[in-house]
């Protein structure tokens, strides 16, 4: 009888890219842009630097890899979120969005990692990914909700300070400006 072995079973390319992805999401919501080097993002996932650049070319291909994901994770939410709206009208789509958008920025990493996106738009690529994913998830709320400009401006200004609000832990803060600022948000 020949000696057992252990069978190794080989990722594929595209299985590397979700875990390198993973890993660099919760690299980069840690680190920021600026602050995360390939080499941890790649030691992280388990990989040489050299076959992390084989999947993106470089850092910046990779944060907006991150970019782009973490933006189709929101639309995906916002799609599930406008199957269960209570009614058809703006406020009832919109109610419900924003409870889905509550519950998906409890996903510390992903809230993180895209005010780290925000913060690092100065890179003309990144501020592209962070406009074209702001662009769909505006217009994807417009189809949706059937909302006017005034109340879409609305509804993405109460999430950028919900990302706020729940960043900096605020919403776990006793104080009268904690109170101020998370009046009337949803938190999970």
């Amino acid at each position: 009888m020949p000696p057992k072995t252990s069978a190794r079973t080989l990722s594929t390319a595209e299985e590397r890219r979700a875990t390198v992805l993973r890993t660099a999401i919760h690299a980069f919501a840690a680190r920021g842009y600026y602050g995360t080097t390939t080499t941890e993002v790649a030691k992280e996932a388990g990989i040489s630097q050299p076959y992390l650049y084989r999947l993106f070319p470089d850092k910046e291909a990779l944060f907006v890899a991150v970019i782009e994901h973490c933006s189709l994770r929101m639309r995906e939410c916002f799609a599930d979120a406008a199957a269960t709206a209570s009614g058809s009208d703006p406020a009832s789509a919109l109610d419900a969005l924003g409870d889905a958008y509550a519950r998906l920025i409890t996903d510390r990493d992903l809230l993180l990692v895209m005010m780290q996106a925000n913060c690092a738009a100065s890179e003309p690529a990144i501020r592209e990914a962070v406009q074209g994913g702001y662009a769909r998830l505006v217009e994807y709320v417009r189809a949706v909700s059937g909302a006017d400009d005034a109340q879409i401006q609305q509804f993405f200004a109460t999430g950028f300070l919900c990302n706020t609000v729940v960043a900096m832990g605020a919403d776990t803060v006793d104080a009268p400006w904690a109170r101020t600022l998370g009046r009337g948000l949803r938190h999970y």
